[in-house]
């Protein structure tokens, strides 16, 4: 999902956020509504279920809209229950700069 909504506001500012999001979280669409916030925030990165239950959300942008994506990860979609979400700062990694997917390996 590329186009220029997506495209970050400020570049430079950019920052890469890791969040890992606990409860239920995983075959609720959560993955597809972290989709679905990123691409509306102009953020890049991806989403990705995790083995031990959790989704992990590898996000880069800048610190504003990385602030309003964890408020929307804090919420999740209607059928899910979020119980935490804990963040953390991220190495840069380029290939995921350009849009923001749905990763299918954990």
């Amino acid at each position: 999902m590329t186009g220029p909504e997506t495209k970050p506001a400020n570049p430079e500012r950019s920052q890469a956020r890791r969040f890992l999001v606990s409860g239920r979280v995983q075959g609720v669409g959560y993955r597809w509504f972290a989709v679905l916030a990123a691409n509306r925030l102009g953020i890049h990165g991806y989403a990705r279920n995790l083995a031990d239950g959790r989704v992990e959300v590898y996000a880069l942008g800048p610190p504003e809209q990385l602030a309003a994506l964890r408020a929307e990860l804090e919420t999740g979609p209607r059928a899910s229950r979020v119980t935490g979400v804990h963040e953390v700062p991220a190495a840069f990694e380029p290939r995921y700069a350009e849009e923001f997917s749905v990763e299918h390996d954990s």
